[in-house]
């Protein structure tokens, strides 16, 4: 992304925050590039030290931004599109929406016809710059594209899927964090019932799951080839699988994840 591009960030909660020092900490970016916004601004107002421009007027805010990502609650979007979209002007801005089941469509419904507009699906490991953030867009080039895809590499790692799938991304993106995190507490759990104490328990579930994450990243692996790395001939760890597969781990949870995107369809 060229450094004289400016971005706004309309309603900036936690996500946006996420995003702000994701930017921040990329070689090279200048806060001043950066506008923020909040209904009562006073709590963002520490981000100026870092030469960002904070203010609780919108159209102020997305008239000179180049992109302008909206970090609103769903039933806000269009209220805000309404607001900002007399100052915005088709050939120069990008309007990005981070709110979950708003549409491509309902976003143009508010603009100028050809105005480049992107869906952009990150988690709440943003805080830590390890999301994956899914990516859907039209009217725009390739470079626009890319620059988008720049803006949340910023913050882990950004993919670009059609905009069908981005309800099924919201369900294995962000939900799924949820799964994993209750997979890791039962885990911990089955620890303290077998001897640790919580803290020491949780300390080993969080660096196994790391570091099982890693090992499938770093070297490639489909996890059946590296599960059969551990899965000695009547050992412990076939005998402790197969007991959860008896009760439906698994099934239970694919039929999580149908059950999340089922309700996330409706």
């Amino acid at each position: 992304m060229k450094k004289d591009k400016k971005i706004a960030i309309i309603g900036c909660g936690n996500l946006g925050i996420s995003i702000v020092n994701g930017l921040l900490g990329t070689e090279g970016f200048d806060g001043s590039r950066l506008t923020v916004t909040k209904r009562h601004p006073e709590s963002l107002f520490y981000l100026r030290s870092q030469g960002i421009t904070v203010l609780a007027d919108n159209k102020e805010a997305a008239k000179d931004a180049d992109f302008v990502i909206l970090g609103v609650k769903p039933y806000n979007v269009v209220s805000i599109l309404k607001e900002i979209s007399p100052v915005l002007k088709k050939e120069k801005q990008v309007v990005i929406s981070v709110a979950t089941g708003i549409t491509l469509q309902r976003i143009r419904e508010q603009l100028e016809p050809g105005t480049a507009v992107f869906r952009a699906m990150p988690n709440i490991a943003a805080d830590i710059k390890e999301s994956i953030t899914c990516i859907c867009g039209e009217n725009c080039s390739p470079k626009t594209e890319e620059e988008v895809r720049a803006i949340f590499s910023s913050i882990g790692i950004a993919l670009t899927i059609e905009e069908h799938l981005m309800e099924a991304a919201t369900v294995l993106g962000a939900c799924g964090i949820a799964y994993v995190l209750r997979f890791m507490r039962a885990m911990t759990q089955g620890g303290i019932q077998i001897g640790f104490d919580a803290k020491t328990a949780n300390t080993i579930v969080n660096q196994t799951v790391k570091g099982a994450a890693e090992l499938i990243i770093k070297k490639g692996l489909h996890p059946e080839a590296a599960i059969d790395k551990v899965t000695t001939p009547k050992g412990c760890t076939i005998v402790g699988l197969n007991e959860m597969e008896h009760h439906g781990f698994s099934a239970a949870m694919v039929r999580g994840v149908l059950a999340s995107y089922e309700e996330i369809e409706k």
